[in-house]
């Protein structure tokens, strides 16, 4: 489903990743722990190519960054869902339009739209706030629209960076069982997170990265 094969990347400030090297396989649960700064989020990054290794090479699914063009990459990503700590939901579009956006992009039909939207909202626990703006939710519920909006194109591989890092122990226990639902029925997950304690609570294969490299 997922390889990074001995993967390097370098920025220009001299941090980066390097000899990366790790699968997931279909219906996995992956963990990938580290502090700050560790290359987490580049490893993200990486596998929905928004960054191309300078070394080796990555399979997502019958992607292979080695061969990869630029035109390619936004179908690459359809078959991914990308949530972020920071939400990053529009200001301006309820619930349900935050949700339907990606549908909408790739042309899916209005019928099918609503109905997979509304699956998506049930899914997070989020229906009775369907028309609600995100100024009117807790941080923990627009972290459930945007989870919601990652899925609702019905991925099979979804990547969480610092789900849960803005939200408090209570809320992020709820994001996480959230998790382990749509893990549950199929799609696999790879969450980055510097939270060794939380993580420990939890089922999942951990991979530990520090200072660029898999520890």
């Amino acid at each position: 489903m997922v390889e990074l094969n001995n993967v390097r990347h370098a920025f220009p400030t001299g941090d980066g990743i390097r000899h990366i090297t790790f699968s997931i396989s279909p219906g996995e649960f992956v963990f990938l722990v580290g502090p700050s700064g560790a290359g987490k989020s580049t490893v993200l990054r990486l596998i929905y190519m928004d960054l191309l290794p300078d070394e080796g090479h990555i399979v997502v699914s019958e992607f292979n960054s080695l061969f990869m063009k630029r035109r390619d990459i936004p179908q690459m990503r359809r078959k991914l869902g990308i949530v972020f700590q920071d939400f990053r939901l529009f200001p301006d579009r309820d619930v349900f339009e935050n949700v339907a956006f990606v549908l909408k992009v790739v042309g899916r039909r209005t019928k099918e739209i609503k109905r997979r939207v509304l699956r998506a909202v049930a899914d997070v626990g989020l229906s009775h706030k369907a028309r609600k703006m995100p100024d009117e939710l807790s941080g923990g519920e627009q972290q459930r629209v945007a989870i919601a909006r990652a899925i609702v194109n019905e991925p099979y591989l979804l990547l969480a960076d610092e789900p849960t890092g803005n939200l408090d122990p209570t809320t992020a226990a709820g994001i996480m069982d959230v998790l382990e639902r749509i893990n549950a029925r199929g799609t696999s997950i790879l969450m980055a997170t510097h939270n060794v304690d939380m993580v420990n609570r939890y089922r999942g294969r951990k991979l530990h990265i520090m200072n660029g490299e898999l520890v």
